[in-house]
């Protein structure tokens, strides 16, 4: 999949500034699953057969002439698993980004199905027992939004209205906060709702039961979410004015450890070197100096003592500094670290 991530510059609309985020997949192979994507099943059944494949779509753009074609063909995603499960409910999610305020825009086609005909997203996931979903009804006819709490779907708020099969429609939705915003085919469906029960988790599409259908043209306005991480080193330097460099790093799928927060935001994503790797392995300790610097870097650690997290600390040096006094000067600060944050996931 190629994915594109734009800075906006002008102002979205829920937030001065942010992020834009386009799923194209014009660059995955037919039949393959995008990559950044993972399946997942709510409720029962086989899981989802999610694949990308060539429809016909409305232009975006209006034809220079009356006998310009009207469609252009594009890669979509689909779900065509056919499996008449009723609680089935297959959800491809986009792993890579965790959205809490956002605005999605997508096209959606209800192609066949025995069952059910459904499109729709989940948004907010936190797993497959917790999350929203706004979806739209080619045999019920109707919008619907609901949320799963514990697996529990709650009662449907949403009015009855037309949604024809085979044809391309356009779903919105809006999360500013704790208040949700839907329109579909441009028309809001139902008023302003609002739900306190999840802040923020992915957002994938979404299906039910033998529903066979399409998506495209998705793009998603966001706040790009703030890890934990950063906000530590963010608080630590303003508490800690004195500390002239500071920086976390976490190991990565393949275990190399890489900075995930630092006072240079252009830092973050570098690679660490051996003695970060060694603090993660180990818990080892490693101290160097500088021209009128010293670095030390240690061992954060979860609540089970284990390392967890590597945290370079870099400081002004004074005459005849050893390794001693500038761990002194940095334990504080590091055990208010760890009383911050226990666990790996917390960090992220």
């Amino acid at each position: 999949m190629f994915c594109r991530i734009l800075l906006l510059l002008s102002a979205l609309a829920f937030t001065a500034n942010g992020a834009e985020l386009i799923f194209d997949f014009t660059g995955t192979p037919a039949d393959k699953l995008p990559g950044g994507f993972r399946s997942l099943l709510a409720g029962r059944g086989k899981p989802g057969e999610w694949k990308v494949i060539h429809d016909e779509l409305p232009s975006e753009l209006a034809p220079l002439s009356d006998k310009a074609s009207t469609t252009t063909r594009r890669a979509v995603i689909a779900q065509t698993g056919f499996d008449t499960t009723d609680e089935r409910f297959p959800i491809l999610l986009y792993d890579k980004e965790t959205f809490g305020d956002f605005t999605l825009t997508t096209r959606f086609k209800l192609v066949d199905g025995v069952m059910e005909q459904m499109a729709g997203i989940a948004f907010h996931v936190r797993d497959a027992d917790n999350f929203y979903v706004i979806r739209a009804s080619g045999m019920g006819n109707n919008v619907r939004f609901y949320k799963v709490v514990a697996g529990q779907r709650s009662a449907p708020i949403g009015p009855d209205l037309p949604v024809a099969k085979g044809q391309w429609h356009e779903l919105k939705i809006q999360c500013e906060g704790n208040k949700i915003r839907c329109w579909f085919n441009g028309k809001q469906p139902f008023p302003e709702l609002q739900d306190n029960s999840f802040a923020s988790g992915k957002i994938g599409f979404w299906t039910k039961s033998d529903s066979i259908s399409y998506f495209a043209a998705t793009r998603i306005s966001y706040t790009p979410r703030e890890s934990f991480a950063e906000v530590l080193v963010r608080d630590v330097l303003k508490e800690n004015p004195r500390l002239l460099g500071l920086r976390i790093y976490l190991p990565g799928d393949d275990g190399a450890p890489a900075v995930v927060a630092s006072n240079d935001a252009k830092e973050i994503g570098m690679a660490g070197g051996d003695s970060e790797r060694a603090v993660l392995a180990n818990g080892d300790a490693f101290y160097g100096k500088d021209k009128g610097s010293v670095s030390i870097v240690l061992p954060l650690r979860n609540r089970n003592g284990d390392p967890m997290a590597a945290v370079r600390f870099k400081l002004k040096s004074f005459p005849g500094e050893i390794q001693q006094a500038t761990l002194t000067r940095v334990q504080p600060i590091l055990k208010d670290m760890q009383a911050k944050a226990q666990t790996l996931d917390e960090l992220k």
